[in-house]
């Protein structure tokens, strides 16, 4: 049986298949938006923090009003993982916020002049227990799929997440389990859904956010604690590197890419809690 997910929208918390939404919002229209994924542990929500400038920051990029302040969502949050039944260590939990711009009172992607109405825009919150993934993991890089590392797009986790089914499914049909992408200008920059950490030459290195990845958060907690250093990792990965795809939901060694054995990383949970606890 496939458990209930919490949902709150517009004052109403239930089940998130049973909550409305209008169906002129531009997050459902255009993927007109933003996300975040909020790790929910020991009953609270991890590194929420990090995750709200992140958030803070996309909605700047995008010409977008501010989400909703901090002090309001804590307060939400809390009441989600009572109501969700995760405010204990027993299980586990994945929270998404959601921040959207709204209904337009057209149709079309145009956009009203001046400033940004937050009145305008819509919020939403999902969450659902959710098991940690530490297993080694087999990929492949995508060669259908590239991140552009020039997009202001590239640097939002915004939820217009097509490219990264496009480059799973490319993958999937070999046989693989994750997708590597490559960026426009052939350098590996990140996962479909995670951050890259590599090591080679026995020091930790992850691309660039000049490479087009996400600037996810935990990876910002292993440059903040010095444990891996940003450097060009080049086009493929090499045989004697050992490999991380890391997120704020689990972090898989990988034992194949493109059919290459590599050694995986021995301890990635290890390193995911030293970069959540740090």
């Amino acid at each position: 049986m496939t458990a209930t997910i919490l949902g709150w929208h517009n004052g109403e918390w239930g089940s998130a298949d049973a909550l409305r939404m209008p169906l002129t919002d531009r997050g459902l229209q255009l993927a007109d938006g933003l996300f975040e994924t909020v790790l929910v542990q020991n009953g609270s929500a991890q590194l929420l923090s990090e995750h709200l400038q992140r958030w803070q920051r996309g909605a700047s990029l995008l010409g977008m009003a501010a989400p909703p302040a901090r002090p309001w969502l804590e307060q939400l949050t809390d009441e989600a993982i009572s109501r969700a039944g995760l405010n204990t260590a027993a299980t586990a939990g994945a929270m998404r916020l959601n921040w959207s711009r709204g209904s337009s009172a057209g149709r079309g992607i145009g956009l009203a002049t001046g400033d940004p109405d937050p009145t305008q825009h819509r919020f939403w919150l999902t969450l659902q227990p959710h098991q940690l993934d530490f297993e080694p993991a087999q990929a492949w890089i995508s060669v259908q799929e590239q991140r552009n590392a020039n997009s202001v797009l590239s640097r939002c986790k915004t939820l217009a997440y097509g490219q990264a089914i496009q480059a799973r499914r490319e993958v999937q049909a070999r046989g693989a389990e994750l997708a590597l992408l490559r960026n426009t200008t052939g350098d590996l920059c990140c996962g479909d859904s995670s951050n890259l950490l590599v090591k080679r030459q026995g020091a930790w290195i992850t691309p660039p956010l000049s490479s087009g990845c996400l600037p996810g958060v935990m990876r910002a907690r292993a440059l903040e604690q010095r444990l891996i250093k940003e450097k060009t990792i080049g086009p493929e990965l090499r045989a004697n590197d050992q490999a991380l795809l890391i997120n704020s939901l689990g972090c898989r060694s990988l034992k194949t890419v493109n059919g290459m054995d590599l050694d995986p990383y021995p301890e990635p949970e290890q390193l995911w809690q030293q970069l959540l606890d740090g």
